[in-house]
């Protein structure tokens, strides 16, 4: 895989820019983002976003409200243009919403779930995740807070894997490595900062870089907790979030994409 990088801050200011110009992209909150045109394109790589079932059982759709949708569709849509803008990588234009009592899972070797602070699987959805990982597989979860949040995003966790350790990444690990050189990492916060000037929630106060290692050593599950790259995905075109925040957030995601689809 041959990849051309640009550099990322003036890159993710380009990237914002269009964003800012294209009619369409829309917030959520103020319509529906319609579909791309080449949405149906057949390309190398497509971004999926894991529907994980909440406390209250079913699936909850709660913008905002700490949903397997929190940040759908504009971070996802934002975050593609972003890839295709700062590489090589054939990436589709719209996301990819898979299941976890679906088989569909196994069709994606990089999947995104978000607010795993309020998930909760069952031994058979566990199963399958362990699984999908085990094929292979490659999951990033994000934007999650606290010792609360924490400790239910451990709980499903421990059904998927109750031998494996999520420990925290040295900063020599290949996944930071991969395009960008991530050694000087930021906390990356969610929206929230504009009115609290805040970078953590809750007592979240440090970023932590964690993951779980299969048996050769890779990374299976790739843990942002504490920091929101996702909300800094969607709020990449907005002038009041900082750029270095957003630029921060498309290396990690960048990264991550490239070691899954390597290791």
């Amino acid at each position: 895989m041959h990849l051309y990088l640009k550099p990322v801050a003036v890159a993710v200011l380009l990237l914002a820019t269009v964003l800012q110009a294209q009619r369409g992209f829309r917030r959520s909150d103020e319509g529906e983002t319609p579909i791309p045109a080449d949405a149906g394109e057949k390309t190398e790589y497509q971004f999926a976003r894991l529907r994980y079932p909440q406390f209250s059982g079913g699936y909850g759709r709660r913008w905002g409200g700490g949903s397997w949708a929190t940040d759908y569709p504009d971070a996802d849509r934002h975050f593609l243009q972003g890839v295709r803008r700062l590489s090589r990588l054939h990436t589709r234009s719209m996301e990819q919403i898979v299941d976890v009592n679906s088989d569909e899972i196994f069709n994606y070797p990089w999947i995104y779930a978000v607010e795993v602070g309020h998930w909760e699987l069952n031994d058979a959805q566990a199963r399958r995740v362990r699984e999908y990982l085990q094929r292979g597989g490659f999951l990033m979860v994000d934007d999650f807070h606290g010792t609360y949040e924490w400790d239910v995003f451990y709980a499903s966790m421990h059904r998927v894997f109750p031998d494996r350790p999520i420990v925290d990444l040295d900063n020599k690990e290949q996944i930071f490595h991969m395009l960008y050189d991530l050694d000087d990492k930021v906390q990356v916060p969610g929206i929230q900062y504009w009115r609290s000037g805040r970078t953590y929630e809750q007592d979240g106060y440090e970023a932590k870089w964690r993951g779980i290692f299969d048996d050769k050593n890779r990374i299976m599950v790739a843990v942002c907790a504490n920091m929101d790259l996702g909300d800094a995905w969607e709020w990449a075109d907005s002038p009041r979030y900082p750029e270095h925040y957003a630029a921060m957030s498309y290396r990690i995601g960048l990264n991550y994409i490239i070691y899954a689809m390597t290791h």
